[in-house]
């Protein structure tokens, strides 16, 4: 048999290609579950939410030398938090793009908060103090990655196909 890869087109002589096709690509998202994605981004979502309600404005009372207030600070963050109230159901549904992605324009409007109150806490503020705020901050970040990485997986917002309304 002759050797065909010294043939000038890779072909053989009988113009079938050298080398077999390879295997049609299947969708990455197939590829991809959603749950797994889902449970982690609920898991970051609800170890946020009790942080920022709870642990936050605590653990700021006790580090902060001006002890503010534990019980403002939880009533001030609850009252921040409406927003992420609201879309909690969403986020423990995770199968609306739409939604999601409301969400994750909310959510990143709380990173950039979190982001400008870690700033300015580098000028006057202990390091303890500093870690409080960083990890709020990486729980947001976090919140962020898990819901664009989900998004991604979930099926796409133009390809939807009305079925026709029977009369």
């Amino acid at each position: 048999m002759p050797n065909h890869a010294d043939h000038p087109t890779g072909n053989s002589p009988d113009h079938t290609p050298a080398m077999p096709n390879p295997k049609p690509a299947t969708s990455a998202k197939a590829d991809k579950p959603i749950a797994p994605m889902h449970k982690r981004l609920l898991i970051t979502w609800f170890v946020w939410l009790i942080y920022r309600l709870l642990g936050l404005p605590i653990l700021i009372s006790f580090l902060n030398p001006t002890r503010p207030d534990i019980v403002g600070g939880i009533v001030w963050y609850g009252l921040w938090l409406i927003p992420a109230f609201i879309l909690t159901p969403v986020i423990m549904r995770g199968r609306s793009p739409y939604l999601l992605l409301i969400g994750s324009m909310l959510t990143l409007v709380y990173l950039g908060a979190s982001g400008v109150v870690l700033f300015t806490r580098f000028y006057g503020s202990s390091v303890s103090e500093i870690l409080v705020y960083g990890f709020d901050f990486v729980l947001l970040l976090m919140i962020n990655i898990w819901l664009f990485l989900l998004l991604k997986r979930l099926p796409s917002m133009n390809n939807v196909v009305k079925q026709p309304r029977s009369r």
